[in-house]
């Protein structure tokens, strides 16, 4: 089992992303989009972890910072960036960087990150096996269907040795980029119903979030997990181009990346979710 994953989200990094916050005066923010600074603002999310961060920040830091929170529900990875682009919510939390370049990319929306939240590390499960050195030829390992997530799974598997990427491909690779399979059966599926393939494969490599809501715990549980340190898969808030400086938006982020939600985090996930705050990156 590998031991608990932490890291150290620097004061710099909040300090930075507080100053941005505050660069522009409220009038501006508030006439983003033609927004009532008033109204309730609606946030689609998966609901372990975003939601329950999200039901957090609601219950006990958004009326003081004046703001009224809403939280719908997804349970997948398309309809948050649909709902949100079609208007039906005013902001997301549940991606990381490379899924929305993907998905901007292949759809043709226009949708931006705000600020970074938390890290799920992708991580290896097994229902039979003790460790990823049990897995043998003829193996079956299941892993994401969907193209970043899947490559992430696949570099996973090559650093720990389980196959061989051919050479310069890391967490853009595909199926096809594997150059030794090393006997594997590699089996793509829809990322939430990794957890229900355990009873059925040898395997599943399982996104952070459906690992948690299914019961398992990535930092005591997982055959192999992804490094904290460099990783750029954070999550976080996410909002039409254009809407960054809704006054609403701005408050919820503040929250976001707040000593509160810090704490929040590392005691209701126990290392299982790491805070992951501060600006995003390119």
């Amino acid at each position: 089992m590998r031991t608990p994953v932490k890291t150290t989200i620097t004061a710099a990094a909040a300090a930075a992303l507080a100053l941005s916050l505050a660069a522009c005066g409220s009038s501006d923010s508030d006439k983003a989009g033609g927004a009532d600074p008033e109204a309730p603002l609606t946030v689609a999310a998966s609901p372990t972890p975003h939601a329950d961060i999200l039901n957090y920040v609601k219950e006990n830091l958004a009326q003081d910072a004046g703001l009224k929170l809403e939280v719908k529900e997804f349970t997948d990875y398309v309809t948050p960036n649909t709902a949100l682009q079609n208007g039906e919510v005013d902001a997301n939390f549940f991606q990381h960087k490379p899924y929305l370049d993907d998905f901007n990319k292949k759809k043709g929306t226009d949708i931006v990150p705000v600020v970074n939240v938390e890290l799920e590390p992708l991580g290896l499960y097994s229902s039979k096996l003790e460790k990823s050195g049990d897995l043998r030829k003829g193996s079956t390992v299941a892993l994401p269907n969907d193209a970043t997530n899947g490559g992430r799974a696949l570099q996973l598997l090559d650093e720990q040795g389980l196959i061989e990427l051919k050479p310069g491909k890391g967490s853009e690779a595909t199926l096809a980029d594997v150059k030794d399979t090393k006997g594997l059966h590699l089996k793509e599926l829809e990322a939430a119903q990794l957890p229900r393939s355990l009873d059925d494969v040898d395997a599943a490599v399982i996104n952070g979030n459906y690992a948690i809501e299914a019961g398992l715990n990535p930092a005591e549980q997982a055959l192999a997990l992804e490094s904290a340190e460099g990783n750029p898969y954070a999550n976080f808030l996410a909002v039409k181009d254009g809407n960054e400086d809704d006054s609403r938006v701005r408050k919820l982020a503040e929250l976001l990346n707040s000593d509160e939600v810090r704490k929040y985090i590392e005691k209701e996930f126990d290392g299982a979710i790491i805070p992951a705050f501060g600006a995003v990156g390119s």
